[in-house]
């Protein structure tokens, strides 16, 4: 598909796409870019064989390649954008793997002053608690769901091929605008984690003078499995998407006073009936999309 793809970013994601594109055979080269305090990762990236090789400097990197992916945090991705500004060409595809949009549409226009028509924004919803190339493995994407959030400007036959890539990569792709990406993932991904990191930061402070996390039953550990990810890849993905998340919390500090409320009331019925939805629903949802 590719001769040459470049990966910039080789951490869990940036390195898993590299794996599963060469166990696929979709690239003849597979090279690495990253920053000199990124060195040791690159170096482990290619004694691992995740990559073919790797490149300090943006303009060798890109060279010759035909398709970059762009798998830094998200709040690296207008840098990136203006490092590769004087190099962009038009017969490559660019893309990314953020997990907001938005921000990767309205980086290109402060960069570029448009959205260019050979940038095709994309986001694999798949993921672990750990980081870095040596988390890397050829399957992350396999059953996964992928969405690709194309600009109006952007070239339908690059999302096609980008399409093509990602299925052989084993997800399963959806194509939908941005801004409704953002709302969804906000409910569904961003909000979780925050929950998930909030709690583990309240009971961890209270665990210094008692016995919490000695007696945390596997409930516990899997509903708090998400507090393990990387913090800062989450600051940034917060950030960039803060306006759909904060009305999210403002909603669950809604929800959680009303089951405050029941409690001091002893209303066991409401209490009962909120327990009985709330289990009903995740059941819809398990039958509806879970394979």
């Amino acid at each position: 598909m590719f001769n040459k793809l470049c990966i910039i970013g080789v951490g869990l994601i940036g390195g898993s796409v590299a794996r599963a594109a060469r166990q696929q055979g979709l690239s003849k080269t597979i090279l690495g870019f990253g920053r000199e305090d990124d060195l040791v990762n690159l170096q482990t990236a290619k004694q691992l064989g995740v990559i073919d090789d790797y490149c300090l400097n943006i303009s060798e990197a890109v060279t010759n390649a035909d398709c970059i992916v762009i798998a830094t945090p998200v709040g690296a991705i207008e840098s990136v954008f203006t490092l590769l500004k004087p190099l962009w060409n038009e017969k490559v595809i660019y893309t990314d793997v953020g997990s907001t949009k938005i921000n990767v549409i309205t980086a290109a226009e402060r960069v570029f002053g448009c959205v260019p028509d050979n940038l095709v924004p994309a986001h694999p919803i798949a993921g672990a608690e750990q980081s870095g190339a040596v988390a890397a493995v050829d399957d992350l994407f396999v059953n996964k769901r992928l969405i690709i959030t194309p600009d109006k400007s952007t070239r339908p036959d690059m999302v096609q091929t980008m399409r093509k890539f990602w299925e052989r990569l084993g997800t399963q792709v959806a194509i939908m605008d941005a801004a409704h990406h953002d709302a969804i993932l906000a409910a569904t991904s961003h909000l979780p984690h925050i929950v998930a990191f909030a709690l583990v930061d309240m009971l961890g402070h209270k665990d210094e003078q008692s016995e919490i996390f000695k007696y945390a039953a596997s409930g516990f550990k899997d509903f708090t499995r998400i507090a393990s990810s990387d913090p800062t890849m989450w600051l940034d993905i917060c950030i960039a998407n803060k306006n759909e998340i904060i009305p999210l919390i403002q909603q669950l500090k809604v929800e959680l006073d009303k089951v405050e409320s029941l409690l001091y009331s002893n209303d066991n019925e409401q209490l009962f009936n909120t327990f009985t939805y709330a289990g009903k629903a995740r059941q819809r949802f398990l039958d509806l999309y879970e394979n």
